[in-house]
């Protein structure tokens, strides 16, 4: 049994979604990396049995799985990914590939009741992420996987996707086989070997990357990104035994739309500005509330008497969340004009500027700028909330100091 299991509680790792922004993630988990370095120089297992991710953070999840028996040396890989990101490596973001996509767009919004009947006109999203299967099938090997849970590796690894076909919400995941899927309104697991389909599902942005169809009890459902109607995203953590639960999130708790450096908006809302609110509903909103809730259940138990507490299937978690000390969007409003141009006009004609950078334009491109500056710079803000956070990392892994 691998030494992560073998000693301590059963830790668990939760990536949101977030598109762009997981790069802060990355960033997270090499200050975590580093740390335990610092403190265990000898450690060599996997702190995380149990990963689960969604959109991006599923990518990120699969990849970290797929080298557990080499914790550091993964994490340093997907950084390597990370930090030369570029948005060809994403979408596909020549001049006639978005020309194209854009045209189609313009078309159906303009002339959508004429065409309607023509359905090879019909655009089935924004942008075409065909780069970003190919950047999956070197980032995350997971053929590995089976092998890495036998070894003792991994316990569990959760990916959640959203079926645009009945409305649920999926958790696919791959585990022994003592683990039992589980029922709840809306939402459900599913027992499958984790392929690169559920990656691309888990990550379809809707409306900006197309869905992926995935087979569910023999017949073809089209998902989109597992954070749409996601109402408990650290659930499938606890369903597969977790004891203590690391959470990263894609956004300050309780961030809002509003900068509060900047004047309030009198005008009407760009195009742009509504879809990163909606953006920012879609992947903050819910992981906010399910550690409100999970703090309040931790509470009461804690009310209760430790006898008492046998006789109810509800357990103490340990909790610690991990978030950007800074607004992301305000971070990518000085990287808009870093952005190819055809991207920079895409971007453009929602109403996202690179002069005047300002924030509540900036929602939606910090989803979508897979650029290097970016990113670097979301991943050196990981690591140094790591280090301001230094003690609560150490108090939840139970690491000491290391000596001087």
């Amino acid at each position: 049994m691998a030494e992560a299991q073998a000693h301590g509680p059963l830790t668990a790792l939760v990536l949101t979604g977030g598109g762009a922004r997981a790069a802060y993630q990355v960033g997270v988990l090499q200050g975590i990396s580093e740390l335990r370095r610092a403190c265990q120089p000898q450690a060599q297992s996997n702190p995380f049995p149990i990963m689960v991710g969604t959109s991006a953070g599923a990518i990120n999840a699969a990849a970290l799985a797929c080298g557990a028996d080499q914790f550091d040396r993964a994490v340093r890989r997907i950084a390597r990914v990370w930090s030369h990101f570029q948005p060809h490596h994403v979408y596909r973001a020549d001049s006639i590939s978005m020309l194209r996509s854009g045209a189609r767009w313009l078309s159906l919004l303009s002339l959508g009741w004429a065409i309607a009947r023509w359905h090879h006109l019909r655009p089935h999203s924004l942008l075409d992420n065909a780069p970003l299967a190919k950047l999956l099938d070197q980032l995350v090997p997971l053929v590995r996987l089976p092998l890495l849970m036998r070894q003792g590796h991994m316990h569990a690894l959760a990916i959640t996707a959203s079926s645009y076909s009945s409305g649920e919400h999926i958790t696919f995941f791959e585990a022994g086989d003592h683990f039992v899927p589980w029922v709840r309104s809306q939402r459900r697991a599913i027992r499958d070997e984790l392929r690169q389909e559920h990656l691309l599902a888990s990550s379809a942005i809707p409306f900006i990357f197309p869905a992926q169809a995935l087979d569910i009890d023999g017949h073809a459902e089209y998902f989109g990104d597992g954070s749409m109607r996601q109402s408990a995203p650290i659930a499938p953590a606890i369903h597969l035994g977790a004891e203590r639960i690391l959470v990263v999130g894609a956004g300050r708790m309780h961030e809002s739309g509003h900068d509060p450096s900047a004047a309030p908006s009198t005008g009407y809302p760009s195009l742009a500005q509504i879809a990163g609110h909606a953006l920012s509903n879609i992947f903050l909103d819910a992981l906010w509330v399910d550690v409100e809730r999970m703090q309040r259940i931790n509470r009461t138990l804690e009310l209760i008497p430790a006898q008492a507490r046998t006789h109810s299937s509800l357990r103490p978690l340990e909790l610690l969340v991990v978030s950007p000390s800074q607004r992301l969007d305000a971070i990518a409003a000085r990287h808009v004009a870093s952005l190819p141009a055809t991207v920079r006009a895409l971007l453009g004609a929602l109403g996202v500027s690179s002069k005047n950078q300002e924030v509540r334009n900036a929602a939606l491109a910090s989803y979508l700028m897979f650029e290097e500056s970016y990113t670097q710079e979301l991943m050196a803000l990981g690591r140094a909330d790591v280090d301001a956070r230094r003690r609560d990392v150490m108090a939840f892994f139970g690491w000491s100091e290391p000596p001087p």
